[in-house]
């Protein structure tokens, strides 16, 4: 018997995403019809929700449902989701997970996935576009900058109770948007509970210009911010400059973060920049 190794299958051929970021990028390279189990917390691309069996939350995993899917890869993210894979990989599952807290890691990951599905070139091409536009962004800032505007402190509130301050590619992206994060010495811890803010009162004392939320899924009440004890006196919550950036956006750590998530935020700074210039924050 002769094998042709030329008509072996490129790459793997059924997919389960355990998070959404591996998702949303195998669609954009027009490669969904190999993946065949998603996250149920996948919302980008909202089709995905219609054409794709939910299998996993986050640190969940519906093992047996995956197992009866067949597959030749498992794509998760991250050490939250170790004992999940532990168990698909004792049950005869090839799993790689990735753990990319910065952005260059994410562009990194999506290179490595890129490849495993034979589209390393295209990836390439949507790579350059994307650290393109991040590089547009930031020359817009710094212009902006030297005709006299300041770049405003920012708290990016990941979790309301307790406080829970940005990650690492998220204060990354928010320092290319024209921000300053208000908490730079704790967005390169990659647990959550390493980023904890125990006293609300330091936040105060930090007085950033902006407050946006994320909280991981949940609506982020800004009037609920602006009512927390002392808060009044800081300046993002006297000025109404109190915004929300849905998780999906930005605390995934995939192409949404690099381009819709971190336009939001260039947005608000930008717009921030010219009502300070203005004079609207005299006050």
């Amino acid at each position: 018997m002769s094998l042709n190794l030329l008509a072996l299958p490129q790459g793997p051929q059924r997919i389960v995403c355990m998070t959404e970021e591996t998702t949303e990028w195998l669609y954009l390279l027009g490669q969904e019809h190999r993946i065949v189990g998603i996250s149920g917390y996948t919302v980008r691309p909202r089709r995905a929700r219609d054409e794709k069996p939910r299998v996993s939350a986050f640190t969940s995993a519906k093992i047996d449902k995956i197992l009866t899917l067949k597959p030749d890869c498992v794509l998760g993210f991250s050490d939250m989701q170790a004992d999940i894979a532990a168990e698909l990989v004792r049950r005869g599952i090839q799993v790689t997970i990735f753990n990319q807290r910065s952005v260059a890691e994410i562009f990194s990951v999506l290179f490595q996935v890129a490849s495993m599905v034979g589209e390393g070139a295209q990836a390439l091409q949507r790579i350059a576009g994307m650290q393109a536009d991040l590089l547009t962004m930031q020359a817009a800032v710094a212009q902006r900058v030297q005709a006299g505007a300041r770049r405003p402190k920012v708290f990016f509130e990941e979790w309301d109770t307790p406080h829970i301050s940005a990650i690492r590619w998220v204060s990354e992206l928010l320092g290319l948007a024209g921000g300053d994060d208000c908490f730079p010495e704790l967005a390169g811890k990659s647990l959550g509970k390493n980023r904890i803010i125990a006293d609300g009162a330091e936040i105060v004392r930090r007085n950033p210009d902006i407050i946006l939320g994320s909280w991981c899924g949940k609506k982020f009440r800004a009037e609920n911010v602006a009512a927390r004890e002392g808060w009044g006196a800081v300046k993002a919550v006297r000025h109404h400059q109190l915004f929300e950036i849905k998780s999906p956006d930005i605390l995934q750590p995939g192409p949404a973060a690099l381009t819709d998530g971190v336009a939001q935020m260039h947005s608000i700074i930008m717009g921030w920049m010219d009502a300070e210039q203005s004079g609207a924050f005299a006050a």
